[in-house]
């Protein structure tokens, strides 16, 4: 009566895909408008969220910058760490 994996409901097997079931994404809106972000100083002495915050945004290092989308939960995330970032 032990666990029994072909028991399962969902096998590891289900509709993955190519990637693989873990490297899924949401489709991305290519016609909304984006705003260009910019990491201009390091996280690192300031709050371990506002690191979460740069990290959420996709910026990695220094000079780093990336297109997101212009939306008010974006606009959020930007004003926590606007001395961190340049937009633009």
């Amino acid at each position: 009566m032990g666990w029994n994996p072909t028991s399962l409901e969902h096998s590891l097997d289900d509709d993955v895909g190519e990637r693989g079931k873990w490297m899924r994404r949401g489709k991305r809106n290519e016609r909304a408008e984006r705003i260009r972000v910019t990491l201009v100083r390091s996280p690192i002495g300031y709050n371990k969220r506002q690191a979460l915050v740069v990290r959420g945004l996709g910026l990695r290092r220094i000079g780093h910058s990336v297109d997101v989308v212009d939306n008010p939960s974006v606009r959020g995330m930007i004003q926590k760490v606007r001395h961190l970032v340049k937009v633009g």
